[in-house]
């Protein structure tokens, strides 16, 4: 098989997709059928959590997401990191002052499932500014995968996305796939950081981000799909009843126009600031400004914690 190889501190190797597997109908339709046994509950704040608020799990995912850019993850440790984080609330009762540590355990236990080299744990707790401790983390890491019993592999909506854009009639010759995933995989980490999007299944926030990535690169309009097209398209490989994907598709930008109106929130700088000021072409403001503002951002210090926050 042939590898790709990129430079990090030693030389690191990553192999190809496989086109078979992306091509096999059988593997699309096993990804749906296996989402729903990674959902969490999407009503958790009212059910089982007491002292935190969606608010304050926004503020955990915003600096989950800083420490996934300034460490160079991967795309996928965290959407799942907060897959892991969402599970526990859903059956756990925490304490506001356990919220970070609780991410910081869950961005552990992604890395280690989808980096080469996952992070470290001693940085992870620099970068709580030693609010928590190295016993405390791996307490709670070997916590998190009790509650959650071992079911680490999770369905993402990253796991989604090559093979819906593989399905859907996209020129290569005229059309950069890689944007295309690129902005899609950005949307997906941002709907990650909102508590609104649990309500959704992730092969629709997958299917719904495509659409919004190939809709703000004009894919429709030059395409002759139309946005109506597109959603057909998209719910012949999915199957997912168009009203609710438009209806996700239409959060996804009202996020998108929300992150670029007030770019001074922690989100991912080096990847909206690509997507929403360069790639996306309905205006939404004045991007030049805003990616002046996002770039402020480009080198992350040690996040606050969340602690330190009043609510």
């Amino acid at each position: 098989m042939d590898l790709l190889c990129c430079e990090t501190t030693e030389t690191e190797c990553r192999a190809y997709l496989d086109s078979t597997l992306l091509r096999d109908d059988r593997v699309l339709q096993n990804l749906l059928k296996s989402e729903e046994r990674y959902a969490p509950s999407s009503s958790y704040f009212e059910c089982v959590q007491r002292d935190i608020s969606p608010l304050m799990r926004k503020i955990v995912a915003e600096w989950m997401l800083e420490v996934c850019e300034v460490q160079k993850c991967q795309e996928e440790v965290f959407p799942l990191s907060m897959n892991y984080m969402d599970r526990f609330l859903s059956i756990c009762s925490i304490r506001k002052s356990q919220l970070q540590l609780l991410g910081t355990a869950c961005l552990l236990l992604a890395s280690k499932l989808r980096e080469p080299q996952p992070l470290s744990a001693q940085v992870l707790v620099f970068y709580t500014d030693n609010s928590i401790t190295l016993d405390d983390l791996w307490r709670w890491e070997q916590l998190v995968v009790s509650k959650l019993k071992w079911e680490l592999s999770a369905v993402t909506p990253g796991d989604f996305v090559l093979h819906i854009l593989s399905r859907l009639p996209i020129d290569p010759r005229t059309w950069d796939s890689l944007m295309v995933r690129r902005h899609a995989q950005t949307f997906i980490a941002l709907s990650a950081r909102e508590y609104k999007f649990s309500m959704y299944t992730p092969s629709m926030i997958a299917a719904a981000s495509v659409a919004a990535a190939l809709h703000g690169l004009d894919w429709t309009g030059k395409s002759g799909y139309g946005l109506a097209g597109l959603l057909d398209e998209l719910t012949r490989i999915t199957a997912i009843e168009q009203d609710y994907l438009h209806g996700c598709l239409e959060q996804i930008e009202e996020m998108v126009a929300e992150a670029h109106g007030n770019c001074e929130g922690n989100v991912g700088s080096h990847q909206l600031a690509g997507v929403i000021g360069a790639a996306t072409q309905r205006p939404l403001g004045d991007q030049n400004t805003s990616q002046d503002k996002l770039m402020e951002h480009e080198k992350a210090g040690t996040p606050t914690d969340v602690r330190d926050v009043h609510f």
